[in-house]
């Protein structure tokens, strides 16, 4: 089959297409014929090897976090799935994979595909969306009328994050561009503010949730934003020793973990705030419960562009530039 590789982390070498050998099937295990696969940040923080102390991978790799396709063949232990199912999925770690014309993925990592959208749609979907979920419904317990500032609005967590929790029922603040103030909006944002113009931190206050997605010096300014007892939630770190024991880190990775967080922790504690760091993971209960939201119309994918497979490297260098709003797809078959 045709997959996009990389034999060592680096920024600037792309990735190369090659003819690889079909991925072996556990008995847990479907194959899913890729049809689209999402395009996401981490990807290209993998492959550079941001991650490669808390997540080492053996090489060669093929990246891809995202997969929307049909079931081909399914292990012998499999109940759920069926020959000829839609399906989409975020592959756990370890797992990854689709950028190829084939994967194979635990079947508790699966649910079947929204009926009323695409497969490109629906490639869009599972990391962004169990994100959001893990970040608002699990960690945070977002409630009806709780004040959620949710940062980038127009990114690709942005654009599910922001509808989850409207659909929860909170009210919602966002940052994004001017260009983009119309599309938040209409996702129902109820606060908008031109990062480009404002500080967010001087014109939100007494905050329930935080979800933070931006730099250091975002981080810092969002416990600003938030009344004693919230919970600032980062995506982009620093990873804390909850995620450091979670993961099952050696000593010396607990350690540096404990050491990076510290500053951040300490901040939070003298606020009376929590602070936590969020690494989503494979989830197919929690993807089901997704499914229903989207076919129910709660929540629409946001997709930017579409590329052919043969661009996944001009798509992966999209999402690194930083213009996208909601998702990049590359459509495989």
């Amino acid at each position: 089959m045709k997959a996009f590789v990389i034999n060592r982390y680096s920024k600037k070498e792309p990735m190369r297409l090659d003819d690889v050998p079909e991925p072996k099937l556990r008995d847990d295990q479907v194959l899913i014929e890729v049809h689209a696969a999402g395009i996401n940040l981490l990807d290209s923080k993998i492959k550079s090897g941001e991650f490669k102390l808390i997540l080492p991978y053996a090489m060669p790799l093929i990246l891809g976090h995202d997969v929307a396709g049909v079931v081909t063949r399914i292990g012998s232990r499999v109940r759920q799935f069926n020959v000829g199912d839609e399906v989409y999925a975020r592959p756990a770690d370890h797992r990854i994979g689709s950028f190829a014309q084939f994967i194979a993925v635990n079947e508790g990592d699966i649910a079947l595909k929204p009926k009323n959208i695409s497969m490109e749609e629906a490639a869009s979907i599972p990391l962004v969306g169990l994100t959001a979920w893990q970040a608002l419904v699990e960690r945070a317990h977002l409630n009806k009328g709780d004040r959620v500032f949710i940062q980038a609005g127009s990114g690709g967590v942005g654009t599910f994050a922001i509808q989850l929790a409207k659909h929860i029922g909170a009210t919602v603040a966002t940052t994004t561009s001017g260009a983009n103030a119309s599309l938040v909006k209409s996702l129902g944002a109820d606060t908008v503010i031109d990062y480009k113009k404002d500080d967010f931190e001087k014109m939100l206050q007494n905050y329930d949730v935080v979800l933070n997605s931006q730099n250091a010096e975002a981080l810092k300014k969002s416990l600003l934003v938030l009344k004693p007892g919230g919970s600032l939630i980062s995506i982009s770190g620093p990873p804390d020793p909850a995620f450091a024991q979670a993961i099952g880190a050696p000593a010396f990775v607990r350690f540096i973990v404990r050491l990076l967080s510290a500053g951040i922790r300490r901040k939070a504690s003298a606020r009376g705030l929590n602070y936590s760091f969020l690494f989503m993971r494979a989830e197919g209960q929690q993807l089901r419960e997704i499914t229903r939201l989207i076919e129910a119309g709660a929540i629409r994918p946001v997709v930017d562009r579409v590329f052919a497979f043969e661009s996944t490297n001009e798509a992966l260098a999209y999402v690194e530039s930083g213009r996208a709003k909601g998702k990049v797809v590359v459509k495989v078959k």
